[in-house]
């Protein structure tokens, strides 16, 4: 474990799902400073919490000082998130932090999902 205060530098965090959701807040994107945030667990707990935790993201990153581009990748289709990068846009774009969102699909046996690729 890091001391208290000194940031985790991560290419890829994967955000918790469910009830653990709750946990990520500002401090979380303080400490912990990835390249690429995994938002993933379309469910109800996490749609209840997801607002807090996208602006705990802007608030967190606003500390990091430094010009490092973070890509926010969910694996699913919310109208919070849909909200959420319509009213904070321009302090995305501020920020450095791109929402990534893709049209492209993937078939797998009888199974068509969507997805994305991430090269590092």
């Amino acid at each position: 474990a890091a001391p208290p205060g000194t940031p985790v530098y991560v290419d890829l965090a994967y955000l918790p799902g469910s009830w653990s959701a709750r946990t990520v807040d500002e401090e979380f994107f303080r400490r912990v400073r990835s390249l690429c945030y995994v938002v993933s667990g379309d469910d109800h707990l996490k749609e209840g919490v997801l607002r807090s935790l996208l602006d705990a993201l802007l608030a967190g990153k606003h500390q990091w000082g430094t010009d490092i581009q973070v890509t926010l990748i969910p694996t699913f289709d919310s109208l919070v998130m849909h909200e959420w990068y319509q009213e904070t846009h321009d302090r995305q774009q501020e920020l450095g932090i791109t929402v990534l969102g893709s049209n492209s699909t993937v078939a797998m046996q009888d199974e068509t999902f969507p997805a994305c690729k991430v090269e590092f």
